[in-house]
């Protein structure tokens, strides 16, 4: 009696960057151009709710996987999204910043202290710097995400809907693009060289 082996699954595929650009900021754009139209952040929701539920179906389908940010966000995406269309009420889903970015800054905060490394869930395994420099990095991220979160509070507290919406995009992804950029001079002074070095 032979054994036979089972067939190997095929292997996830992984979709091209501009696919999952398309997915989050399409998503967002789509978004922003219904609270314009509509002056409405209920009826914009259900734009937040269907581009939260692709993005997660996209993962799972061609990648068999989700990355940790983009399922915190489209969870809460789906969450306070659902709930500003079921309460009538756009309090919630302008909120969700606030608790999304409190929610990562308390993440750094408490990873650091256990002793991790909680900026490599955010960024991605693809920089290698030392620890005091991670800890810097972890540090300023933390607090930014803090400031962040209140600033949401106070733009949609004294502004009209729609300027929030803008705040809320492409403003934020601009203030996170330039806080990023900022610290990319501490990341390159430490990492570390790859390259060979010639032999004397």
């Amino acid at each position: 009696m032979t054994e036979t082996t089972p067939p190997e699954r095929p292997a996830a595929r992984r979709l091209p960057k501009w696919v999952h650009y398309l997915i989050d900021y399409g998503g967002l754009g789509a978004w922003l151009l219904t609270l314009v139209i509509t002056h409405n952040a209920v009826a914009s929701s259900w734009v937040i709710v269907g581009a939260s539920l692709l993005a997660l179906l996209v993962g799972l389908v061609f990648e068999r996987r989700v990355a940790p940010m983009p399922l915190v966000t489209a969870v809460l995406g789906v969450i306070f999204g659902g709930l500003t269309i079921f309460f009538h009420d756009e309090r919630f889903i302008k909120v969700k910043p606030t608790i999304l970015y409190t929610a990562f800054g308390l993440f750094l905060v408490t990873g650091a202290l256990r002793g991790k490394n909680p900026l490599k869930v955010l960024m991605g395994d693809a920089f290698h710097l030392p620890d005091p420099v991670v800890r810097t990095l972890t540090l300023r991220y933390a607090l930014f995400f803090f400031f962040l979160a209140v600033l949401n509070e106070a733009v949609w507290r004294t502004q009209t809907t729609v300027v929030w919406g803008f705040f809320k995009f492409p403003g934020m992804l601009i203030l996170i693009f330039l806080f990023a950029m900022s610290q990319a001079p501490l990341m390159m002074k430490h990492m570390p060289d790859d390259e060979p070095k010639p032999e004397p």
